[in-house]
């Protein structure tokens, strides 16, 4: 199958970065070293070109009923400007995908999903469309930009009148970007550094992309690939599809409790309360190594007598802590912080600890 291209394909290999295909799109991994480009956007300011992300359009006086029966959250609580993070849960308890509710307008919604499961929702969420939402898939025409960093704020504030440094986290405007009109921008991201996803149609793209580098060169800015961008949202212990949230995962045992709402009824409702009510039999947990080593996808998570207890869903060596830290599933009895595990890597058993997430805590 071809590679799909983001409208600034040739403006990332121009700039020198490794393309690599990624959820069926020719997408920049790096650009100098992951190393530096983490570490720009821990302390400085860099930009991800995430124009993969899928986003469908929800509208009309069936909008909110489609989205409350589709998706875990509660989202009667979203206003104009609110942005809630949510999942869609499948009928055998698992997750079809995680996404962001974006609530436009009274009775219009904008839903941010993964770039791997764009045709996956979009005939998901139009199974469901029994009462006449009007739904439009408009993935294809636009283009999104994460600026992430401390010194975010400062770099895109030239650019538009929004007031970006009071703007709270899980909120959007819409405003002048970069002189395009009606560009929202909000204050979500997937890097634990704070900062802004800018969305724009793909033929303003260029334009806006060379005006927040030139905004942000004062500060540093510097395009970012997608390497460092998994080993920023690890440190978070966000949650990454395909990885720590599948098919075959509960929300529950995710951790992921909170944005499931029992005060709706909604997809396998009734068999995740139950499973509520139970208790889960595994869950998702962050750990540390104590040992020098790398925890990598899919190794065995095992206890001190050898016995597997579960398996590793992603694993690194955090640039900011200089030490390896993984996600991954283990039997509910050791999954409380403070637990020792022990990682099998190649054939030796490298000791590791349950810990509170996140790994990495931002002094700002």
């Amino acid at each position: 199958m071809e590679l799909k291209k983001i409208a600034l394909n040739d403006v990332h290999e121009a700039l020198g970065a490794k393309m690599v295909p990624f959820a069926g799109y020719n997408m920049p991994v790096r650009y100098s070293s992951d190393l530096e480009e983490h570490h720009t956007v821990r302390k400085a300011v860099g930009v991800f070109d995430v124009s993969h992300m899928g986003e469908f359009l929800v509208s009309g006086p069936q909008a909110l009923d489609l989205i409350q029966r589709v998706t875990s959250n509660d989202a009667s609580k979203l206003t104009p400007g609110k942005i809630q993070y949510s999942t869609f849960p499948n009928q055998q308890g698992g997750i079809v995908d995680d996404l962001l509710v974006y609530c436009l307008a009274e009775e219009e919604y904008m839903l941010v999903v993964n770039a791997s499961n764009i045709e996956k929702d979009w005939n998901w969420v139009n199974q469901f469309n029994t009462n006449g939402a009007q739904l439009r898939d408009i993935s294809d025409e636009l283009s999104l930009f994460a600026v992430q960093g401390p010194k975010a704020a400062q770099a895109l504030q030239s650019l538009t009148s929004v007031d970006l440094a009071n703007m709270v986290y899980y909120t959007f405007d819409k405003g002048e970007f970069a002189g395009v009109p009606n560009v929202i921008i909000s204050a979500t991201g997937y890097t634990g550094a704070g900062g802004f996803e800018i969305y724009v149609p793909n033929e303003n793209a260029r334009e806006v992309f060379d005006k927040i580098m030139a905004a942000g060169a004062e500060f540093g800015i510097k395009p970012i690939g997608l390497g460092a961008r998994d080993t920023l949202r690890l440190e978070m212990g966000y949650c990454l599809y395909g990885n720590d949230i599948t098919d075959t995962t509960s929300p529950l045992e995710a951790g992921l409790g909170w944005v499931t709402k029992f005060t709706k009824d909604f997809t396998n409702a009734q068999n995740l309360k139950a499973q509520k009510e139970q208790g889960v039999f595994r869950k998702l947990v962050g750990f540390e190594m104590m040992e020098q080593g790398i925890p990598r996808s899919h190794y065995e998570i095992v206890d001190a007598e050898g016995t597997t207890i579960g398996e590793v869903t992603s694993g690194t060596m955090s640039p900011s802590l200089g030490k390896g830290v993984g996600l991954g599933y283990v039997k509910t009895e050791f999954s409380a912080p403070g637990t020792e595990l022990f990682i099998k890597v190649r054939n030796k058993q490298l000791k590791a600890q349950v810990v509170k997430l996140p790994f990495y805590k931002p002094t700002v």
